[in-house]
């Protein structure tokens, strides 16, 4: 099997994350149950590696926080997304927390839905040309 390697990082501290932290951690773990049965037929496991990032990392660039990479790349570069931030909440403080825009839509929780969406065009490309029609 191919290996779709998918990484989630967000920030922890205390043992806490925020509220959007956790929703997408939800969405994520959501997405990588559904891209085992798609992509399964196709040679292709996603392997989730979830990643901490501590409350100094966090001050010096909170937009690290709640980031998702498919197979290397960010998922906004696989879904032509733009970055941007809102403030947050509880754990986060006032920091101004990343943000996903997909077209005219913003997300503070990445849904399972961009994730799929994200994998399945990486794993598109790790099909590669075998030189088989």
């Amino acid at each position: 099997m191919t290996a779709l390697p998918i990484v989630w990082q967000r920030l922890v501290s205390q043992g806490q994350t925020c509220v959007r932290c956790a929703g997408t951690g939800e969405q994520v773990r959501h997405a990588v149950g559904t891209l085992e049965q798609v992509l399964s037929p196709l040679g292709i496991t996603p392997q989730l590696e979830v990643r901490e990032l501590g409350e100094s990392a966090f001050a010096e660039n909170p937009a690290e926080s709640n980031r998702i990479w498919i197979a290397g790349r960010p998922l906004e570069e696989w879904l032509d997304a733009d970055v941007g931030s809102s403030r947050c909440c509880s754990v986060c403080g006032d920091s101004p927390c990343r943000t996903v825009a997909v077209g005219q839509d913003t997300f503070e929780e990445i849904p399972e839905r961009l994730v799929v969406r994200a994998a399945l065009i990486a794993a598109a490309s790790l099909l590669g040309d075998s030189g088989n029609p």
